[in-house]
């Protein structure tokens, strides 16, 4: 696995001895002798993981971590933090800030390693999350409300998985007013609840004898609805190999017995915040997907999710020698209430058409906004005769009531002109059968509008 460390200590010959042991394992190593000049390097470089020296002049580490955290563009990469400092509470300051990890010197090399490699296995994911999510930039979304959202993160939902009562129950008072803890003690039943609820962190005791909780672990990453989820390992000290054995697996941290409450707080908070950011990374990943199918004002399918999602109704529509019809709307008269009213009204309308529209059709009909104030409503296994009552109904539907617009200080009466295409086993090409529809469309505003015209029905031989 390469990656590119960043070193930071103010000590060369601390420096000198990681970069080689970071180099040996074809690690890329920048280094940095200040808090400055780390902050300067990370500024200009894509970095994957940071290697902070604790005690330095002028800016310590916990200040170098805080900043690097407090940035949108840095927060999400890992910070270990090496220091001679070895006192819980020394642990709990830098987890504070921010730091992912910590390592006592002198530095166990093995430990070093496996450490930068978990680290970097987590970076790697997130940045493909982020990679995808830089789309929303591009569509004009602000990507600091990720950091605003990350600012409120107190509490979260734990799962304990333990088989003892006594460590459970310890775990449980440790925790209590902080974050809500849920105890499975049992295998089958824990990967149940993990893939039925979603939580935050999930806690695993590497001690348990009923089953081996290395597989649990691994069990965990392989299933797609907790595959993102930090685990935390409960570990005796001296339990290197297991340890080590389960960042392989992808454990994203552990912590000792006998367990101190801060620093199992703030181990639970620095994973609690790991899984808020990644959800957040998705939601903005969610959101530009809806985006890119659907019509941002009225919440319908655009124009190009209903062309190609067209096409393979149509070819359902063959296959199976059902028929399809197609509804081509268009508003009469829109302009004018632009012009006459204002384009705030004219929203107005538009979104109150589509909320009557939704609500007269059915669910496996496919409802867009064409484009301006045409809309297409597709219908899979209906031929004209059926189409023709859902016509009607909308048609009567957008009639039968004005239209409020202005926020309630004004109603209008709108009407609706539609035009009715049918494929009766889908053997129409889909320009054909649109076409079919627009020329009915166009009789019906030619014949005075607020009607339904449907296109002649093409034969098949």
């Amino acid at each position: 696995m390469s990656a590119r460390v960043l070193v930071v200590d103010d000590n060369p010959a601390n420096v000198k001895l990681l970069d080689a042991r970071l180099s040996k394992e074809y690690f890329d190593v920048l280094c940095a002798y200040s808090g400055a000049e780390a902050l300067e390097i990370l500024s200009g470089n894509m970095v994957d993981i940071v290697l902070l020296d604790v005690m330095m002049p002028a800016m310590d580490g916990f200040e170098v971590c805080r900043r690097i955290k407090a940035n949108p563009q840095t927060v999400h990469i890992p910070v270990i933090m090496v220091t001679a400092l070895d006192q819980a509470s020394d642990r709990v300051a830098g987890l504070s800030v921010g730091a992912d990890d910590f390592l006592t010197k002198p530095v166990n090399e093995v430990a070093l390693i496996a450490r930068v490699k978990n680290l970097v296995r987590v970076k790697t994911m997130t940045d493909e999350l982020r990679s995808r999510a830089n789309t929303t930039e591009q569509m004009g979304f602000d990507s600091s409300d990720i950091m605003k959202r990350l600012m409120h993160h107190e509490g979260g939902q734990i799962l304990l998985v333990d088989d003892s009562r006594a460590s459970s129950e310890r775990i449980r008072k440790q925790v209590l007013g902080q974050f809500d803890l849920f105890l499975e003690n049992d295998y089958t039943s824990a990967l149940k609840r993990c893939t039925d609820q979603e939580f935050d962190c999930v806690m695993i005791n590497l001690d348990m004898h009923t089953f081996d909780p290395l597989r649990l672990c691994a069990q965990l990453r392989s299933v797609e609805a907790c595959r993102l989820t930090p685990i935390l390992l409960l570990a005796q000290e001296g339990d290197e190999a297991r340890i080590m054995r389960a960042f392989e697996l992808g454990v994203n941290d552990y912590i000792c017995h006998p367990v101190e409450r801060n620093e199992l707080l703030a181990r639970l908070r620095t994973q609690v915040l790991r899984k808020r950011y990644t959800d957040a990374l998705q939601d903005t990943i969610q959101h530009t997907m809806e985006m890119a199918i659907m019509d941002g004002l009225t919440k319908l399918y655009n124009r190009r999710y209903m062309t190609s999602h067209m096409k393979s109704l149509l070819v359902s529509a063959r296959e199976k020698e059902r028929p399809l019809s197609v509804l081509l709307m268009d508003i009469d008269f829109f302009k004018s209430v632009n012009d006459t009213h204002g384009h705030d009204a004219g929203d107005e309308v538009l979104e109150e058409f589509s909320r009557r529209m939704r609500k007269n059709t059915r669910g496996i009909d496919l409802v867009c906004r064409y484009g301006g104030e045409e809309f297409v409503v597709i219908m899979p296994d209906t031929d004209h005769s059926l189409a023709m009552v859902v016509a009607e109904r909308i048609r009567k539907k957008v009639s039968e009531k004005p239209f409020i617009i202005h926020k309630g200080r004004q109603m209008i009466d709108v009407t609706v002109s539609i035009g009715l295409a049918s494929s009766c086993r889908g053997e129409d090409a889909q320009d054909d059968l649109m076409k079919r529809a627009d020329e009915a469309l166009y009789q019906a505003k030619h014949e005075g509008r607020n009607r339904v015209v449907v296109a002649q029905v093409k034969e098949v031989s």
